[in-house]
């Protein structure tokens, strides 16, 4: 059972088509729509600002979504939260993506299709342009993606889009197995790689 508790008289709003792994948790004025993925342990505190999830948006494992009272947390449609990042009052635009264990902060603005690095740290009231990577402590702008990483990023977002399909339709509680089974199968989600890899196989741009 999903963690969802009302505060003020306000209760957490989720799609059907949505999918939150029960051991997140769901505070107040937080709106989550069709199709996105909450992953285990996230914490959507909508105890003073409002957060919203848009459709096909996914916020992994261990991430924060937070905000100062008055303001709006935006996750805008297909965004792309990754495991451990912290969002603090910021809007991350269509398509963008927030690198493993980032801090986006107060009124920054991560522009459509932009990607923060892991580990960045993303200012107050820093507006991030499109289509561009962002980097460093505190971020600052690097250069432009190129379209093998805008593809890549996309079919990531593609992917947690299907394992939120995937989480709703067989993901249950189970008891662990004392002993690996005699051919125990993979789980096989297609051919997936690592940015690092992908511009390996494919060279400069």
């Amino acid at each position: 059972m999903v963690k969802v508790y009302s505060i003020d008289g306000i209760t957490p709003v989720v799609h059907p088509g949505a999918y939150v792994h029960p051991s997140a948790v769901l505070i107040g004025d937080v709106i989550v729509g069709a199709g996105a993925f909450i992953g285990p342990t996230a914490c959507l505190r909508g105890d003073f600002g409002r957060l919203v999830v848009e459709a096909g948006a996914n916020i992994q494992d261990s991430c924060l979504l937070h905000g100062y009272p008055g303001t709006d947390t935006v996750i805008e449609e297909d965004g792309h939260i990754g495991h451990g990042a912290i969002v603090h009052g910021a809007r991350i635009g269509r398509d963008a993506l927030v690198g493993m264990n980032a801090v986006v902060n107060d009124n920054a603005v991560i522009g459509e299709g932009a990607i923060v690095a892991a580990m960045a740290f993303v200012r107050a009231e820093m507006i991030v342009p499109p289509r561009v990577l962002v980097a460093g402590v505190p971020a600052r702008v690097m250069r432009e993606l190129s379209p093998t990483e805008i593809e890549w990023k996309r079919e990531g977002t593609r992917l947690y889009q299907k394992l939120a399909v995937r989480s709703l339709a067989s993901m249950t509680e189970a008891e662990a197995l004392t002993a690996v089974e005699p051919g125990r199968k993979r789980i096989d989600v297609g051919p997936v790689r690592p940015l690092s890899e992908l511009k390996k196989a494919v060279g400069p741009q």
